[in-house]
């Protein structure tokens, strides 16, 4: 059962620096961050190697949640060790954690929402699975399949084609209106309003 002190930990997966902002693999990123400028906060450095945001989210009264917005600064594939530190230091219960993530098997577009699961070959995933086990929540933010012969690593590291990014301002928004409805209301809520 969750300690009803315990802050919501709300993590973007993604990668560290400019050249890779616009990456479908910084999906996660651009969900926290519009999050953040939702309860006007600005990311600090953590020394859990993450920038972070502390603030509140959801209406006034019971529903009003503690969160701390996350971005990992360890590259993807090392995400399990700044979300571990983060989780112990502000004392989250694992099923208080949302990764935010991007998902191959799932149209563009698309979102679903669960709670624990595989990491399905995503190596953010991966990571915070052999961290501290799988019963986290995640929010999977349907990138597609790379066309042709394209390599996955290839495709997840290339930014959103100008035909993708027509939707993504939407796309963004819609998400992090999934993670809010999630903190708020509860895992079966969100999913009948998000998942596709």
């Amino acid at each position: 059962m969750c300690d009803d002190a315990a802050p919501w930990l709300i993590v973007g997966l993604g990668n560290p620096g400019a050249e890779y902002a616009g990456n479908r693999h910084n999906i996660g990123f651009m969900v926290v961050d519009l999050l953040a400028d939702r309860i006007r906060g600005k990311f600090k450095a953590h020394k859990a190697r993450a920038q972070v945001v502390e603030g509140r989210m959801g209406p006034p009264g019971p529903a009003n949640r503690r969160v701390v917005l996350a971005k990992p600064m360890s590259f993807m594939n090392l995400s399990g060790g700044p979300v571990t530190a983060l989780r112990d230091f502000y004392k989250v219960p694992v099923d208080r954690i949302v990764a935010v993530h991007d998902e191959l098997d799932i149209d563009y577009a698309t979102l679903r929402l669960k709670l624990g699961g595989g990491d399905n070959g995503h190596n953010g995933l991966k990571s915070m699975t052999k961290s501290m086990g799988a019963d986290y929540h995640r929010v999977r933010c349907g990138i597609g399949r790379p066309p042709g012969r394209m390599q996955v690593a290839d495709f997840v590291l290339k930014d959103f084609s100008s035909t993708e990014r027509k939707e993504l301002d939407w796309f963004v928004d819609r998400a992090a209106d999934a993670v809010e409805c999630l903190i708020t209301e509860g895992l079966e809520r969100a999913q009948s309003a998000y998942n596709a």
